[in-house]
């Protein structure tokens, strides 16, 4: 009995031996799995280099920067009127209104004198009506919004399109 306690304690002995033995060469090699690996920082990193580029002064004409600003306001606008009627969200709809604001005054530029006076008269009426969607948070005067906002789009579609201000 003692003879096979010592078999058992060595025989217990090898195995964990060779366990421990397996478990660090485990299935990296061993010289690879004890190496310290480079940092990242340490790599030579590549210089971004920047090349200013010119970009030409507006090279559209008139005429097409023009149905361009207009065709984005009117985008805007038929925007504005669905968000209003589907009851989307309050900064939705006053980010609609800004935008066509915006468009209309990119317009301006591109007007004669009396024709920014009229386009002047639109763009506060706009700004009023953006007021107004920003104080009705809930939708309570949507009805009133939709009308403004469609009487705005009608007047200005007849009193700005580009076969009546080619002179501009």
């Amino acid at each position: 009995m003692p003879e096979f306690k010592s078999n058992l304690a060595k025989r217990c002995a090898i195995l964990s031996f060779t366990f421990l033995l397996l478990t660090i060469i485990g299935c990296d090699a061993f010289v690879r799995k004890f190496t310290r690996k480079p940092k990242k920082e340490d790599l030579p990193q590549e210089e971004m280099v920047l090349v200013p580029e010119e970009y030409k002064e507006n090279q559209m004409s008139r005429e097409v920067v023009y149905r361009q600003y207009f065709l984005f306001w009117k985008s805007w606008q038929d925007e504005l009127i669905n968000g209003l009627s589907q009851k989307v969200s309050n900064k939705r709809q006053i980010d609609c209104a800004e935008e066509a604001i915006k468009n209309l005054t990119s317009l301006k530029g591109l007007l004669n004198t009396g024709q920014n006076k009229k386009l002047d008269i639109y763009i506060g009426a706009m700004q009023e009506l953006r007021d107004l969607i920003a104080q009705d948070p809930y939708g309570n005067n949507a009805a009133l919004n939709i009308h403004n906002a469609e009487r705005l789009k009608r007047d200005i579609l007849r009193d700005f399109s580009y076969s009546k201000v080619k002179g501009g």
